[in-house]
């Protein structure tokens, strides 16, 4: 295939699949923490570590992973202890962390209106072998602390108190966390960009929910989709000239859509088969179940 032959792509594909597998694996926490545009808060401030990466002529992936993990830290301590004035503060960081992106990379003799566009939007040509590197170091780092610590993340992620009292070091794990997170906006930055990185983290994973029943198989499920829409949308991109960004996310919401109308008639389905018959008639009682029920980890 032509596509496998240009270095490029070959460059942009192994980082579509490695964004395509940890963005879902961190995003799955974040729904279940109610947290999904935490990802969003993040990639603005990862443009200031952008912005100082052309400004002292480093990396900026790396610089961004910095800055990032930075923001990411100040705003779980926002969220733990912050009271009425904690919305403000993320605001500011936010929108601060992106205006700060903006003015270091025009203040930087090598940065420019193009390069600002690759990392808000991603671009396929743009990745280098340096960024191949720090991707896959940072992708590995998030495998290894999603699934290695899956059970405390998901016993945190679900309640915190009841965590607590089980022993587990809450405070540690919802760093661990946000810090994860930070990484996965840096993987995903050159491929995705900084303004549609949170939708990869949110919108496999929302469309994995409506067929699969566990913490598991949405897990499974939502990685699966993550990598496909990101191949398919990087292909897509080189034959079509589209964005890439946009396009992988207009594939991961046209693949929720489609997923969510699948599952309505099966939600139909699983309800009749649960009514029970009763003296000849069909009547409808109420199904509980405890919180553990569904979940396999």
């Amino acid at each position: 295939m032509e596509i496998l032959e240009l270095a490029f792509m070959q460059r942009a594909l192994l980082a579509a699949v490695l964004v395509g597998i940890t963005a879902p694996a961190v995003g799955i926490y974040l729904v279940q923490r109610r947290q999904a545009l935490m990802g969003d808060g993040i990639g603005h401030v990862a443009m200031t570590g952008v912005g100082l990466g052309f400004l002292m002529s480093t990396n900026p992936v790396w610089m961004a992973a910095i800055v990032s993990i930075a923001g990411a830290i100040a705003m779980e301590l926002i969220r733990a202890y912050g009271r009425t004035r904690g919305d403000i503060a993320l605001a500011l960081l936010f929108y601060g962390g992106m205006a700060g992106g903006v003015m270091l990379i025009n203040l930087s003799p090598t940065g420019s209106n193009a390069n600002l566009t690759s990392y808000l939007f991603g671009s396929l040509s743009t990745v280098s072998e340096e960024d191949v590197t720090a991707i896959c170091l940072l992708a590995g780092f998030v495998i290894l602390v999603t699934v290695g610590l899956r059970r405390q993340l998901f016993a945190v992620s679900q309640d915190e108190e009841f965590a607590r009292v089980t022993g587990l070091p809450v405070r540690a794990l919802n760093l661990l966390v946000a810090v994860t997170a930070a990484v996965t906006v840096t993987v995903a930055m050159r491929v995705v960009g900084l303004l549609l990185v949170s939708a990869l983290m949110v919108v496999p994973v929302a469309a994995a929910q409506q067929l699969a029943r566990s913490f598991r198989m949405t897990f499974a499920l939502a990685v699966l989709i993550g990598t496909g829409v990101t191949l398919t949308g990087t292909a897509t991109s080189y034959y079509q000239d589209v964005p890439p960004g946009a396009t992988i996310v207009l594939m991961a919401i046209a693949v929720f859509a489609a997923l969510t109308a699948l599952a309505a008639p099966l939600a139909r389905r699983r309800a009749r088969a649960a009514r029970p018959a009763v003296d000849g008639c069909d009547v409808d009682v109420p199904v509980t179940r405890g919180p553990a029920d569904d979940v396999k980890v």
